[in-house]
């Protein structure tokens, strides 16, 4: 018992030596925050990732997304060739051609037809068409296909191919197209592929001299 300062008293119980209930007691320690180096190091390695998920998906864009075929004149072959000139100029002409369709995408392709068109400065003069076909990704296909003009009217470019004529060598046009789809998942993306060739024809022995290939 001790008495206060206006003499009243006051009771004060002892601490139980076994108390019933554990006593706990909480340390707080000093919170330090980030340090600058650590803001650092988190903004490069976001600007890293953005980067790295950037460089992926153009990889991915770009070998993912359909290309239009390489169409090439992998043969042609001269079987005739002939000019008329009496009742009028006429022209006759057959040549046997073969194609190759390369498929330079990782998804299959189907093209509806195929188209070889030949000309004579500039000017169509015949084509013939083949039926279409499928072919596998990253492969290649080749098309046979004769094409024969008889009796063919030239009234266009007359002196140019009696010139040409007289040198015995006649250069002709050769336009490949190639329509088709590429599957792409679920999609159907459409493609054309093209290629033109200018070819010489030796008029005296039937030959091809000479034939000049380029994409388009």
């Amino acid at each position: 018992m001790k008495k206060t300062s206006k003499g009243e008293s006051a009771f004060y119980a002892p601490i139980p030596a076994n108390p019933d209930h554990p006593q706990h007691v909480v340390v707080l320690t000093h919170y330090r925050g980030p340090s600058p180096d650590y803001h650092e190091r988190r903004r490069l390695r976001l600007c890293v990732s953005t980067t790295v998920a950037f460089v992926l998906l153009s990889a991915a864009a770009f070998f993912l997304f359909p290309s239009d075929p390489a169409l090439e004149l992998a043969r042609i072959h001269l079987n005739h060739v002939g000019v008329h000139s009496s009742p009028k100029l006429t022209l006759d002409l057959s040549f046997s051609l073969t194609i190759r369709v390369r498929n330079r995408d990782f998804f299959s392709l189907d093209y509806d037809s195929l188209v070889v068109k030949i000309g004579y400065r500039g000017r169509e003069l015949g084509f013939v068409s083949s039926a279409g076909g499928r072919v596998r990704a990253r492969g290649s296909s080749y098309v046979n296909a004769t094409l024969v003009l008889d009796g063919l009217e030239v009234i266009h470019d007359v002196f140019y191919l009696l010139e040409d004529l007289a040198r015995g060598v006649i250069p002709f046009d050769t336009d490949t197209e190639v329509d088709g789809t590429v599957g792409l998942f679920f999609f159907k993306i459409p493609i054309k592929g093209r290629a033109s060739c200018e070819v010489y024809v030796n008029t005296n022995n039937q030959t091809v001299v000479r034939q000049d290939c380029y994409p388009e």
